[in-house]
């Protein structure tokens, strides 16, 4: 019997989707499912969920419920983990104070001012779960999907020797998107995908051997719906020649071009893009809305008598852990220590590359070189990333400055005096979030 263990379980949708698919298969299907959140309410909602899918499936799995995680990660297999740590009054400053001074957020969970400060407060926590499974589960795979990827997994990396991947969804996200616009089957497409989470760029974008992309490229310039669905991305995309993953609210924050000024921010970033419009404070927004209904929407569904479906979704998770209890083997995009992966992005750094999944094995696939246009971005971002890393386990936060400096947005619109102000004012509305620091000042 195989053991997966859920860390912050009260992500009612993230739990509820991989749990549906870990159970279609059958090495998993009678796993021991191990629900833990120190929510209360959350864990319950989450345990009646999950009950509901082993209910209708008719599955011999077995269910437990903790608030302490220690109470249940001896013997896991995998550990799937959906942790947010503080809630929207914590992290609402990070997308305040930027602001204030002239950055505008969009999203703020992967990099930046917003993005590094929730790695502060995030990855004390996740360093902890870290240790505790080299302890209580030494042989166990780690599947994280909490923001910000590349730094908590950075961490957590360099800190610990249990095997650790980050998951993101946007690279196959993208590449079904751009095979719809392509005219082919996503599952017909080859591609190679490698950089950093949410800045990975197709390198290779292919079906039956042709080359897609002039056929994408002339799409995406004359065809003004497509253009529209991801403004950000097409312009990166027809400057660059190479697709990037994750949406174009998140990327318009990741770089100089779109976000400086007021009407850039107009032109680039308040229409069209898909789902996320690039507007301030977008994801901010509807977390709020989604304070006020969740739960209501949560007792609907748990009441509701109609079949719910059990299809096996597409993320990535149930594979890889049906993989590493020994099930077929399965290639995925994952967030791994770059060791000579990606030859033009900082060694040991964390890349998003091309990863086989065996038993009780991770294979990180070497791509090479991304692209030098791409690179120069790519590896400024992940060189910002381990210095903030550096800063948060050091307790430095100088370094957290320096690393902010470097920022593409916020040195776009900001001078170092300013950055060095918006910096300090952020460590003092999270000092209580941030163990790692003895001190503040700089």
């Amino acid at each position: 019997m195989a053991k997966v263990v859920f860390i912050g379980a009260g992500s009612f949708g993230f739990t509820r989707g991989l749990v549906r698919d870990l159970l279609t298969f059958p090495r998993l299907a009678d796993a021991e499912i191990a629900l833990v959140d120190i929510n209360k309410q959350r864990l319950d909602f989450a345990r009646r969920a999950c009950q509901k899918i082993i209910d209708q499936g008719k599955y011999p799995a077995k269910l437990t419920c903790t608030t302490d995680r220690r109470q249940v990660l001896a013997g896991a297999d995998a550990v799937m983990v959906t942790i947010l740590r503080g809630s929207t009054s914590v992290w609402q400053h990070d997308i305040l104070i930027p602001k204030k001074y002239g950055v505008d957020t969009n999203v703020g969970d992967t990099r930046g001012p917003s993005g590094i400060f929730r790695a502060l407060r995030t990855i004390p926590e996740m360093l902890a779960i870290a240790k505790d499974m080299d302890e209580l589960c030494p042989k166990a795979i780690m599947l994280n999907y909490t923001n910000p990827m590349a730094m908590l997994c950075h961490a957590m990396q360099r800190e610990h020797k249990v095997a650790i991947t980050g998951l993101c969804h946007s690279v196959q996200g993208t590449s079904a998107m751009l095979a719809g616009w392509a005219g082919v089957k996503p599952e017909a497409v080859d591609y190679v995908c490698a950089g950093i989470n949410h800045m990975a760029w197709f390198t290779k974008f292919e079906h039956k051997g042709k080359d897609l992309y002039p056929k994408l490229r002339k799409r995406v310039a004359e065809d003004a719906e497509i253009y529209n669905h991801e403004q950000v991305r097409n312009e990166m995309f027809l400057a660059l020649d190479y697709y990037v993953t994750e949406s174009s609210g998140h990327n318009s924050e990741y770089n100089w071009w779109f976000r400086k000024r007021p009407d850039l921010i107009r032109q680039y970033c308040t229409k069209g893009t898909g789902w996320n419009p690039g507007v301030y404070a977008y994801i901010l927004h509807e977390y709020r809305k989604r304070e006020k209904s969740w739960q209501q929407q949560v007792k609907e569904w748990l009441a509701t008598d109609e079949a719910i479906s059990l299809k096996r979704g597409h993320e990535y998770a149930a594979y890889i852990a049906n993989a590493w209890v020994g099930g077929d083997p399965y290639r995925f995009n994952g967030n791994v220590a770059n060791d000579r992966l990606i030859d033009n992005l900082p060694q040991g750094a964390c890349v998003e590359v091309p990863v086989l999944a065996t038993r009780n094995r991770l294979e990180p696939i070497r791509v090479g070189a991304l692209p030098p246009q791409c690179a120069m971005l790519t590896s400024l971002s992940a060189q910002i990333e381990m210095m903030a890393v550096e800063g948060c386990l050091s307790g430095d936060p100088r370094l957290i400055y320096q690393a902010i400096a470097h920022d593409p947005l916020t040195a776009s619109v900001l001078s170092l005096a300013e950055i060095r102000q918006m910096v300090r004012e952020m460590l003092r509305q999270n000092q209580a979030y941030l163990p790692t620091f003895k001190r503040i000042d700089f």
